[in-house]
Order: structure tokens, then sequence, then C-alpha cells
């Protein structure tokens, strides 16, 4: 590591202020921050001490959403394999066929390793042209401003394919993030500077774009219809329900099968275990909220007990209990991830339930009583980001005058 180090900084002094490569420094500090301490670090006179620092931070959230990545290149593929007819497999075409067969793990969808390998040539291609062109814009805005590249894109990096359908075209994901970087977060400041998320800004932007690749029954399924089984069907859940004339009970869906993840849907939003499991690591880390979690879920449970209460003949949502609106959709994976953004979120404890509460309802509001657009989680937290900074205002302003009166 001496060594290493002592090559670095032989490098590094051409790249520092003042040398033959000075617009090039925020680069050079990104890369000797990313392995060692950076040399701007409090040592005395702070406020607050904690070990925690922005990049321990967006890694531990990276780390959370593993769980979701594994289940969505497993599903990917099993989903695809489950719909393929075999008797069409030997004559597929395409570089992700050729590959399947180079490495002979077939299309079998008892095989784990077939479905895992298979969903993988679909999410890994979407997570290199998200870094890579993410990465570049960020590269970018901090050569112009002169200021170090933070790691504050990794977590949108890897949030923004998990919530997408898997055969999205590479170019769409591109301008998605490409806008999501620049539009909902550069021309703010950067990192911490946001008012919206991100990664949902660049899938809503992809969203209305280009809505025929992004909704319909057809989208979740990383397989060409024309190879499909007969009778196959890629609705989601939820668009089964939503075309429904009957209750819960007259459709063949599983409540564990959905919980786990073993139903169509964008990749890694599907499972709510893995979802589970990255809510217990930002838990016990303290990156998320408690409290956001908590009241997302009350706000949830609260609107679906009424719909269930009121009923209606005609629409069959109304009897949905909430139980099931925490397995379909995004719930959990916008519960998690998504909501929790200290960003974009409130920073008080009483705006962290408000926010939170809203976010439920608003899930089950949407999904309940609007016939055309049965997932809402991710405008409903884009709406909630909006009003985030008007939740705070008077809950800071009432303890500013209570200390006031205390004096």
């Amino acid at each position: 590591m001496r060594a290493f180090r002592a090559m670095l900084d032989r490098v590094g002094h051409h790249f520092e202020k003042g040398g033959r490569y000075e617009r090039l420094y925020p680069l050079w500090e990104a890369a000797d921050t990313f392995f060692y301490t950076p040399a701007s670090v409090t040592r005395t006179g702070a406020h607050v001490r904690d070990a925690l620092d922005l990049k321990r931070m967006m890694m531990t959230v990276v780390i959370a959403t593993l769980p979701c990545v594994l289940m969505a290149m497993y599903n990917t593929g099993l989903q695809a394999n489950l719909a393929l007819d075999p008797a069409k497999a030997a004559g597929l075409a395409g570089w992700r066929h050729e590959l399947l067969r180079m490495l002979g793990v077939g299309y079998s969808p008892a095989s784990i390793v077939a479905c895992t390998v298979h969903g993988a040539l679909y999410f890994l291609p979407l997570y290199v042209v998200t870094m890579v062109v993410g990465l570049s814009w960020e590269v970018l805005f901090a050569i112009v401003r002169r200021v170090e590249v933070n790691e504050g894109f990794f977590v949108t990096g890897i949030l923004f394919p998990l919530i997408l359908p898997p055969e999205t075209p590479l170019w769409q994901a591109a301008l998605g993030i490409s806008f999501g970087v620049v539009l909902a977060k550069e021309v703010y400041g950067g990192t911490g500077m946001n008012f919206v998320n991100p990664a949902l800004a660049a899938r809503a932007f992809v969203f209305f774009a280009y809505p025929a690749e992004m909704s319909g029954d057809r989208v979740w399924t990383a397989l060409d219809p024309a190879l499909a089984v007969d009778g196959f069907s890629g609705a989601t859940a939820l668009a089964q329900l939503r075309q429904a004339t009957g209750p819960l009970s007259d459709l063949d869906l599983s409540w564990w099968t959905a919980f786990v993840g073993l139903e169509p849907g964008s990749m890694g939003e599907t499972s709510a275990l893995a979802c589970l499991i990255g809510a217990v690591v930002l838990l016990v880390t303290g990156i998320g909220s408690w409290r956001t979690m908590a009241a997302v879920t009350l706000g949830t449970i609260a609107m679906a007990t009424t719909f269930n209460l009121i009923g209606s003949a005609t629409n069959p949502y109304f009897g949905v209990p909430f139980w099931w609106h925490m397995v379909l959709g995004g719930w959990a994976f916008g519960m998690v991830f998504m909501a929790t953004d200290p960003v974009t979120s409130p920073f008080t404890d009483r705006g962290k339930w408000i926010y939170g509460i809203m976010i439920g309802a608003l899930v089950v509001l949407i999904r309940t009583v609007n016939p055309a657009y049965p997932e809402a989680m991710m405008l409903v937290i884009l709406f909630m980001n909006v009003m985030a900074p008007l939740i705070d205002y008077p809950l800071v302003r009432a303890n500013v005058r209570r200390r006031a009166s205390r004096g």
C-alpha cells in the first residue's frame, strides 16, 4: 500500500491546483478520496461527531439494494423462461441468446443459474449504461465547478435500473438518467441540493416520454411476444386487479408469490421480501428513517381499511386488504429506498410522520379510484418530495416560537 500511495503521489502532483492539468483536479481528488480519507476532515469543535460520512452512507444504501439486484436478475430470467415456448428456443436470435448457448445454461425455469444468467443479461446492460452516462454528467459538472466528485450517484445509479422494465431500450435509459442527473439534481447544486429524487425523476421522464415501452402487459417480460407460449400474458398483479370484474379471490394470484417477488413487474420492485431485507440493513445502520417507514405503513393500513369498510359492487380494488397493497407493485421498494431519501424527505420528526402517512394513503387512494393508472408509488413520492419543505416549514416555525416564548 505504501508503494501504491507513493505512485499516486508522483502522478497526483500533475493534477494539483497550479499544476499542468489543473482542470482535472476534481477527478484526481475523487480517485484519491475513494481510497483514502480526505484531507479536509473535522478535527476539533464539531457540533456532531459520528463515524458516518457520505461515502459510508451511500455505500450502505447500495449494499442494502443487493437483495433486490439478485432478485431482479433471477425473476427477470424466470419470467422469460416461463413464457418461452421450448419449441422455439433453438431458433432464438440475438447476442443474449448466443451467449446463453455458449455458456450452455439453457432456458429451464427450474434452474436458478439459468434464470439468473438470463436475467443478468437484461439488468447488467441497463446498469452499465446508467453508470457510464450518469457518472459522465457528474464528472462534467464537477470539472466545471471545480469540486470533488462524490459518491452520491452510486445510489441513483443502482436504483434507476431496478425500477425499469427489463426490455427498456438502452438509449431511453441513457436519456432518462441524463434528465434525472442534470435537471433534477445538478442544476440545483448537486448532491444534497435536489428537491426530488433523481432516480424517480428519471423514471417519470421515460414513463411519460415513452409510455409504449414503459406500460402495458408485454413490457414486463423480457421476451418477444411472438416467441411466447400460447395464451401467455405478462400483466402485473396490479394490472390484473384493474382488469378484474370480481373479487380478489377469483384471480389466480398468490400472496406468498407476490411477497417473494415471482410476478412480472419492474426488475427490482417485485420482491417485498428483498426490500424487507434492505429495510433491516438501513434501519440497523441508522441510514433509513423508521418513522417514515412506519408512517407509510400506517397510511396504507388506514386508507385500505377505509375502502374495505366502504365496499363497492363494481370496483374490486375497494376489497383489496392492506397486506395485498404492501406486496403489489413498487410499494415496498418505494417505501424502503425512495421515501426514506434524507435529502428529499422532511427533516423534522413530526414531518416524517405526516410525509409517510400521506404517501401510504395517497398510494391506496390512487390505486383504488383511478381507473387508468394502477401503480402510484412513483408519482406519489415525487409529489410528496415537492411537499416536504411545506411540511417542515410550519413545524420548524412552531418550534422556534416555543423556544422564544420560553426565553
